[in-house]
């Protein structure tokens, strides 16, 4: 019984985490707690259990007499996303050039594997979870106590990010998402090569790709008209 109700947590738990880096939470929903009770077979107990886990990701925030919601975006947010994802990003990837084990690379090949077959024939959405598994197998290989938190808040807004602006029929949209997963290869290579100094400067290529893509997608197209035709009052 304990086996199975903690199977049922971790199917909770992953459901929740991919519901709201893919939006189908979006920022400041609500919580049903009776409809995740049934859907998932879990008590009160264990379902905020889960909870609570994931509101120490950032996934999640907590409320007395509330209940929970999913984790806020705000201007502030923004502002401090962009602050500091370059650093956050470049010294994970320099400590998973100097700590990352063999078994974390295979995994990481096999991430890099899976991500590459949504850019054939995955959604939007496969696409963000594929690549957010990428960057939680170079955070677990960075092994920072201090670091890892940061970059996993990093990661869920990074996707959400992501999910809020991402246009398919943006011009050079599939260009980049395949210097993306180059980039990723790349990023793989210089971690098995312990080169911290490429990896580094991986990172903030990686990184000047995505902001560069999140702002345009952010600048509205221009009307398409001709000077003078707007009716004056």
């Amino acid at each position: 019984m304990k086996d199975d109700t903690k199977s049922r947590k971790a199917a909770l738990a992953a459901h929740l985490k991919a519901a709201v880096m893919t939006l189908k939470l979006r920022p400041g929903d609500d919580l049903d707690e009776a409809q995740l009770s049934e859907a998932f077979g879990l008590s009160r107990t264990p379902l905020r259990e889960v909870f609570r886990h994931l509101a120490g990701l950032g996934y999640l925030e907590l409320r007395e007499n509330r209940g929970a919601r999913v984790s806020q975006m705000s201007y502030a947010t923004l502002r401090d996303f962009f602050l500091v994802a370059p650093m956050i990003y470049g010294a994970v990837l320099r400590l998973a050039a100097q700590n990352a084990t063999g078994d974390q690379i295979d995994r990481l090949k096999a991430a890099q594997a899976a991500f590459r077959e949504t850019l054939r024939a995955g959604s939007a959405e496969d696409r963000a979870l594929a690549n957010n598994q990428f960057h939680e197998i170079t955070g677990e290989m960075a092994a920072n106590v201090y670091l890892l938190p940061s970059f996993q808040r990093l990661l869920i807004d990074h996707a959400r990010i992501g999910m809020t602006f991402y246009r398919p029929d943006q011009a050079g949209m599939g260009e980049s998402l395949d210097l993306a997963c180059d980039q990723h290869d790349a990023i793989i290579a210089a971690i098995e090569a312990r080169d911290e100094a490429a990896a580094g400067q991986l990172a903030a290529d990686h990184w000047a790709l995505s902001r560069d893509q999140i702002e345009l997608f952010v600048t509205p197209a221009g009307l398409d008209l001709p000077l003078g035709s707007v009716e004056r009052g």
